[in-house]
């Protein structure tokens, strides 16, 4: 019962925050769902029992599903545990799931300081990438442009310029974005990645 009392409070909330979120008082959420003022002032507040043949209008009014609407969620919908990918010289994990958020993925990264001629390969795609240093110093370069980037700052760039992200000196973590192109181009599982 615990339970069921909890979601009806959830689904309370969620009423009245995509109310609020798309500025509109109950009378005017009221005049979209055919619903009086009062009884969604009631629905909101806890005072009036939640019913399904108003949460249809409701929902649909606010510009959601049903279903969404009333989603239970846990946590395992919250909580990413990645497991670590490895490359020679990088490791990766992944923090987001199947392009989650618009079509992008969400990575971090631990590069290794390489020899040059290791990282003399670079990459060129559609997009455009973006990435923050978390520690240590990332050697980006941009066609014949080299770049240090240090910890706490971030770059921005168009993928169609030659790039490479790589260690300055020492390792270096990054936390970036790709696009699906990105993602391709830079995160695609070979033969010489190993999950663990």
């Amino acid at each position: 019962m615990t339970q069921e009392v909890d979601l009806d409070a959830v689904i309370r909330q969620r009423i009245r925050g995509l109310r609020l979120a798309r500025g509109w008082s109950l009378d005017a959420l009221a005049a979209r769902c055919y619903l009086s003022p009062s009884t969604l002032s009631r629905i909101e507040t806890g005072h009036r029992r939640i019913a399904l043949d108003q949460l249809v209008p409701i929902a649909r009014a606010l510009g959601t599903t049903l279903d969404q609407l009333v989603d239970a969620g846990d946590d395992e919908d919250v909580v990413i545990r990645p497991l670590p990918a490895h490359a020679p010289g990088r490791t990766t994990w992944l923090l987001s799931r199947d392009r989650a958020l618009h079509g992008v993925t969400v990575a971090k990264m631990r590069i290794e300081p390489q020899r040059e001629a290791a990282t003399d390969q670079l990459g060129v795609h559609p997009g455009r990438e973006w990435f923050t240093v978390l520690s240590g110093t990332a050697r980006l370069r941009l066609g014949e442009r080299t770049i240090l980037v240090q910890a706490g700052d971030a770059a921005e760039f168009s993928t169609m310029v030659p790039h490479a992200i790589g260690a300055h000196d020492s390792p270096v973590e990054i936390l970036t974005i790709f696009d699906q192109d990105g993602e391709r181009a830079h995160l695609h599982v070979t033969d010489d990645v190993t999950p663990t």
